[in-house]
């Protein structure tokens, strides 16, 4: 065997939550290497959704992680050239995938609010995710509908 086994670095939970998926969500979030900023952004975010949810029993965090859970995609579109032709395949998503591309669209959407804080604007996000609205759920439902459209060539799969 020439190749050598990738392996996954193993990341530190944070100090808060002690909880290594918003090390994660840290880590993506983060902007020129301040780690410290995205995740007072985040903690500042989960308390916003701590006030705003007081009449329910979950916690902060598992709001989060049921936002998150409602953004995560099943199935993808991959490009795929076959005889000149370029066909969008549907593929499954891997599960370490799944969590980074729901991060990556929670912040997307996040960041594309307007108006307030960035902390604001993510706790505004996680509440819209919980509730199955906003722009990553859209991202998502769009993914699955363009899945939908092209399963005639899910056999190009490779």
């Amino acid at each position: 065997m020439r190749k050598i086994k990738n392996y996954t670095r193993e990341r530190e939970a944070d100090p808060v939550y002690n909880d290594e998926l918003v090390t994660r969500f840290a880590n993506d979030l983060m902007l020129h290497g301040k780690k410290a900023q995205a995740l007072n952004i985040i903690y500042k975010a989960l308390n916003i959704v701590e006030e705003r949810k007081k009449d329910t029993e979950l916690s902060a965090l598992e709001i989060w992680k049921k936002a998150l859970q409602n953004v995560t995609p099943l199935v993808e579109v991959k490009s795929r050239r076959i005889g000149g032709a370029t066909f969008q395949v549907p593929m499954e998503i891997r599960a370490d995938r799944k969590i980074s591309v729901a991060n990556k669209w929670m912040i997307k959407a996040a960041r594309g609010r307007s108006g307030k804080a960035m902390g604001e604007n993510l706790a505004a996000e996680i509440l819209a995710a919980y509730n199955n609205e906003g722009g990553a759920v859209k991202k998502k439902e769009e993914t699955h509908r363009m899945a939908d459209a092209n399963k005639a060539f899910s056999h190009f799969k490779f």
